[in-house]
């Protein structure tokens, strides 16, 4: 894999939030495709590189004023994959990749989610959504044993930006494994119009080897339970999204970009900054309903909450999108690059 070229795709849109006894017939139906679905990839207990979800690989803002139903189908798969270059650790994903897709949605729209686990899983896996009203997040619904599927219905009452994240008792392991993501449900009357979006999610893992140990490394319950974890990363990867592995993400001067991240944790809060740059609005906790903080420069995101941040960008310049926690930088592998050009190469 070229370092500097994102050849993996992902994409993806899903879910929310008041259970639906039963849909309306004659709407207007989406059905999205999920990334790898086409490949038999459930029955494949490896990936061939890192795990890390392509920032870009969203799906665009919605332009549209009535509501659609969704057909989503989400897979819980175990897989071993590169947390670093000569490194790798027994991730457990949404679709094979970390954070799992990003979901998007308009507040009023209805959800069929079917949850699947790969036949190869060796854990029961299910789905708590804080965008839904409902025991467990819909959690008790959607416990699946590998091999199985299960299916529920929704509607998204509510707007903003939500974490989706297993939820079986050892949540806190599969959630630092990768079982995180996020659902945006936009408002009735949309986003700002921005010229890119990209989306991240943080997250801590606790091995037993230290960090930049080569080969394959091992989860620690211990420094788990601790909340001592060797690495912090974005996306799954150490300095993943960058150009020190797979590629900065890229933007031109004089356009206005919107970050979304959400953190999975499972234990440490993020004090999400832009080096080089500043939030010029944000939405804490992805509460859209809410009018945005202007020019912030480090804001909070707590495990289990997601942010929403909208950039200007007058200068060339490489954005360093960091946890000012800064340790978790310099030792533990957290870092992501937005790199700003007159032109994209």
């Amino acid at each position: 894999m070229n370092r500097r070229d994102f050849l993996f795709g992902t994409s993806a849109t899903l879910l929310a939030s008041t259970v639906l006894p039963t849909l309306a017939k004659g709407k207007e139906n989406a059905v999205h495709d999920i990334a790898f679905t086409q490949t038999g990839l459930s029955h494949v207990k490896h990936v061939l590189g890192p795990v890390a979800a392509d920032p870009t690989k969203i799906p665009p803002p919605i332009m549209r004023s009535h509501s659609i139903h969704h057909d989503i189908v989400l897979e819980a798969r175990q897989v071993e994959g590169q947390l670093d270059q000569g490194t790798t650790f027994n991730f457990m994903t949404w679709n094979a990749q970390v954070p799992g897709p990003m979901i998007r949605v308009r507040q009023g729209d209805t959800i069929t989610l079917t949850i699947k686990s790969a036949k190869h899983n060796n854990r029961p896996h299910n789905i708590d959504i804080h965008a839904l009203y409902g025991s467990g997040g819909g959690s008790m619904a959607t416990f699946v044993s590998p091999g199985e599927s299960k299916t529920e219905k929704f509607k998204c009452m509510y707007p903003g930006a939500f974490i989706y994240h297993c939820a079986v008792p050892n949540m806190d392991e599969h959630i630092s494994s990768g079982m995180f993501g996020m659902i945006l449900v936009e408002p009735y009357d949309g986003l700002p119009k921005v010229d890119r979006e990209f989306y991240f999610g943080q997250h801590e893992i606790y091995t037993k080897e230290p960090f930049g140990t080569s080969g394959k490394v091992t989860f620690d319950y211990d420094a788990m339970a601790k909340e001592q974890p060797n690495y912090v990363v974005f996306n799954g990867a150490v300095q993943g999204i960058s150009s020190e592995w797979l590629g900065a993400a890229k933007a031109k001067v004089g356009e206005t970009i919107r970050v979304f991240m959400v953190c999975g944790g499972p234990n440490l809060t993020s004090s999400f900054h832009p080096i080089g740059n500043v939030w010029s609005r944000c939405w804490p906790q992805g509460a859209l309903a809410n009018p945005p903080l202007k020019y912030v420069q480090t804001q909070p995101v707590a495990p289990g909450s997601c942010f929403i941040g909208e950039m200007e960008l007058p200068v060339a310049e490489t954005i360093k999108l960091v946890d000012h926690a800064l340790s978790r930088v310099a030792r533990k592998g957290l870092l992501a690059e937005i790199d700003v050009h007159q032109t994209i190469p």
